[in-house]
Order: C-alpha cells, then structure tokens, then sequence
C-alpha cells in the first residue's frame, strides 16, 4: 500500500476520533448540572418567602419556577416552553403530578391577577419544586 495512501486514511481516523471525542464531551456538559449552584439558588428562594407577606408568596414560587426550568434547559431537555420541557423529563420525575401542579400555580400567578395564596399552600408548591429539581439531580 502506498505510504500516501496510509497517512491518509489515518488522518481520517483521527479526524473521526477527535469529532467522536468533541460530541461526547459537549453531551455530558449538559447533563452535568452545577449542584452547588443550583443548592445556593434554591436557599435564597426559601429564605425569601416571608411568612404574612403575600408578595414575597408569588415571588417564591415565581422564582423556583424559572430555577426548575434553568435546570431543565441545563440538562438538555427539548422543548420550547417550559411545559414541553416538563413532559420531555417526564421519566425523570418521582411524582410529575406534583411537579405539574407547582407550575400551574405559577401560571395561576403569571396569568390571573387577583390570585390569592396562603403560606401553606406556598411551602406546598415549594416542597413539590425542591423535589422536581432533586429528581433531575440539580439540588
């Protein structure tokens, strides 16, 4: 075989190996969440719900929300809304009733003005965000 020739199917090779190595690295750096993070994110959402101060209610969950679907993005889930996203890690959730119900009370927030919440009802949907977030391995 001509020495050309050889030189050249071991470029390819190489080339090949280095294109394999450089999809593989970029895959895991999406399903890699930053868990210290996203633990640090999550202690400021909980240390800002106030309890007898509605606002800081809406904002809470408004706020845990955005870091579920952070984390959702992070780890590669496709979608374009937050909602399609959800139903793509759908294998990943240990009860996506739960999860689904957190979001829609962010909706409710996001969509209706006049929506009222107790305290229990925003440490409710903050436990059902804090183990969505657990189940994708972010916190």
């Amino acid at each position: 075989m001509n020495a050309g020739l050889l030189f050249f199917f071991a470029g390819i090779l190489v080339l090949g190996i280095a294109i394999l190595v450089f999809i593989v690295s970029r895959g895991k750096g999406r399903t890699t969440l930053d868990v210290d993070r996203f633990r640090s994110s999550w202690l400021a959402i909980e240390q800002q719900l106030v309890k007898g101060n509605e606002p800081t209610y809406h904002l809470s969950i408004l706020n845990a929300d955005k870091l579920l679907d952070q984390a959702l993005k992070e780890r590669g889930f496709k979608g374009e809304t937050m909602g399609e996203r959800m139903k793509s890690a759908t294998s990943c959730w240990q009860n996506a009733n739960v999860v689904w119900s957190a979001h829609k009370i962010r909706n409710r927030i996001a969509h209706e003005p006049d929506v009222r919440l107790d305290y229990l009802d925003t440490r409710r949907a903050l436990a059902c965000f804090k183990q969505g977030l657990k189940d994708l391995g972010a916190i």
